[in-house]
């Protein structure tokens, strides 16, 4: 009943035209709020997506890595049960420190990171490389993956190796040569056989070699490792497993999941995107200063038809309700229609893309974005919670109106 009345009151003819002038520029003004959450929410997505799709290419599923210190012990036996641990996929062992980098007079402080030959089961990387093969070497003969950043600094075209670049890492336990620094670190050549593109961070901090040859540079042990790197069958899992792990290693271990390895990451990326929701939710609130206008004009016009409404019986309650779903009619009309719009955009972007990214430095040439059906649901939310507000005291007013037939 009071949407009948509300849909009635929105399609009838006013006696003063401006009235649905300022009606309809509240449904647009709503239309361009909804509209603009769906969009930049969408564009936001897609670059999370985005993010997270680089940094999952360098991170493993769960890490095993050692609470205090650089480097940690892993036995035989913990490795085998490790691996028999259920829904773990596969298991890579790591040996990583810092050192420098030199080629021809250029010099690059680079984290070297040996792996073993399971490393492409637990890692992306694999998947990402610009030129080469990712081929790591033998420990006598190491071959490099070096990060697009560090080659590019370098001035080496790691798929060729014309000539191996010199790699200096500090001895564990050398002594402290603050005159000479070099004194203390072990230098060997080292070929290049690859060259990846992640991401920034990655690529211009990272080189990908044999462990064996990294843990004699070192100077680590047998059974000594900088840490342990393992996918799982079932993402879903992995909490799981991190405890089944934790527990199967006891104290000593740090063990941690995708997430926990870039937690800051995610908490930025998740308080960004709230931040923006309000930041946009702004313009829906001035699009309710018109539908308040819109409303007490409308209270305005239909004075008689709600002294007729109260002389049959109607009480307060129903009349406040008519002019309430009135609101709601008008700000639900503004919200599909600015979810409708939203849609078509982010398909035209998907598909032709329309709008490019500027600059040339991107791994992608055009803005990413991707609909999310929460999306939805929370800005239709948005929208009916400011128009309940916005009508509120129109409504009041209109169940204020005394019974005076004439």
């Amino acid at each position: 009943m009071n949407f009948l009345f509300a849909w009635r009151y929105f399609r009838a003819k006013k006696s003063t035209n401006a009235i649905n002038i300022i009606a309809w520029v509240s449904v647009s003004a709503i239309v361009v709020g909804a509209a603009s959450l769906i969009l930049v929410l969408s564009v936001f997505n897609g670059f999370e997506d985005l993010v997270k799709s680089l940094y999952t290419s360098f991170y493993p599923d769960i890490k095993v890595s050692p609470i205090s210190g650089k480097n940690l012990t892993l036995t035989a036996d913990q490795i085998k049960k490790l691996r028999s641990v259920n829904g773990v996929g596969a298991l890579s062992l790591v040996a990583e420190d810092k050192g420098i980098l030199e080629n021809e007079g250029a010099w690059v402080p680079a984290y070297i990171k040996g792996v073993d030959a399971n490393y492409t089961k637990v890692s992306g990387v694999g998947q990402t490389l610009e030129r080469g093969k990712f081929e790591t070497g033998t420990g006598d003969h190491p071959q490099a993956i070096l990060g697009s950043g560090i080659a590019n600094t370098l001035g080496v075209e790691a798929e060729k190796e014309l000539l191996p670049l010199g790699v200096y890492l500090f001895r564990r336990g050398s002594k402290d040569y603050s005159a000479d620094p070099m004194a203390s670190m072990n230098h060997e050549a080292l070929a290049t056989s690859g060259m990846f593109r992640i991401q920034q961070d990655f690529d211009e901090h990272y080189v990908i070699t044999n462990i064996e040859f990294v843990k004699r540079m070192v100077g680590l042990g047998p059974n000594e490792y900088s840490g342990a790197e393992l996918s799982v069958t079932d993402p879903e899992q992995a909490p799981v497993i991190k405890q089944a792990i934790t527990q199967l290693l006891g104290a000593g271990y740090k063990v941690q999941t995708r997430y926990e390895q870039n937690q800051s990451l995610y908490n930025v990326m998740g308080t960004e995107k709230w931040v923006i929701y309000i930041v946009l939710s702004l313009i829906l609130i001035v699009a309710a200063f018109n539908m308040v206008g819109a409303l007490t004009m409308l209270v305005w016009e239909k004075q008689k038809d709600i002294h007729v409404l109260k002389a049959l019986g109607a009480n307060n309650g129903m009349i406040q309700r008519i002019f309430l779903t009135e609101g709601l009619l008008l700000a639900l009309m503004g919200g599909i229609g600015g979810i409708l719009l939203a849609v078509i955009v982010c398909v035209l972007q998907i598909r032709y893309k329309l709008i490019p990214l500027q600059g040339g430095s991107f791994l992608i040439d055009y803005y990413p974005v991707k609909l999310v059906a929460t999306d939805f649901l929370l800005v239709l939310s948005t929208i009916g919670v400011i128009a309940l507000l916005a009508s509120w005291l129109p409504a009041r007013r209109a169940a204020a109106e005394p019974i005076a037939l004439k």
